[in-house]
């Protein structure tokens, strides 16, 4: 199989980034924005912005759907799903059975 080709992108910020895929996210905004505490920033980039696109943004809301219509979300896997039981568990919550 052969290598993607990298093609040099640039944001609307003017960072400089290579991206193979036709994913128009920066890496350095991406980083920029990530969360310092909260359990959105236990998670990938993907698997965070599949959560904000969804709405949710509170272990409150997080417990409203069922493991199993979390990982339906595009960007979302399951090496997230134990981090997501870890935070809801630490604040008395679950997901929806």
């Amino acid at each position: 199989m052969a290598p993607s080709k990298k093609n040099l992108r640039t944001c609307t910020k003017g960072h400089n980034y290579y991206k193979s895929s036709d994913c128009p996210t920066c890496p350095t905004c991406e980083q920029e924005r990530k969360p310092n505490h909260g359990f959105l920033s236990l998670l990938s980039a993907p698997a965070r912005r599949a959560l904000e696109n969804n709405g949710i943004t509170s272990l409150q809301k997080l417990s409203k759907y069922s493991e199993k219509e979390i990982l339906q979300f595009h960007g979302m896997g399951p090496a997230s799903l134990p981090k997501l039981r870890s935070a809801l568990q630490e604040n008395g919550l679950a997901f929806r059975n």
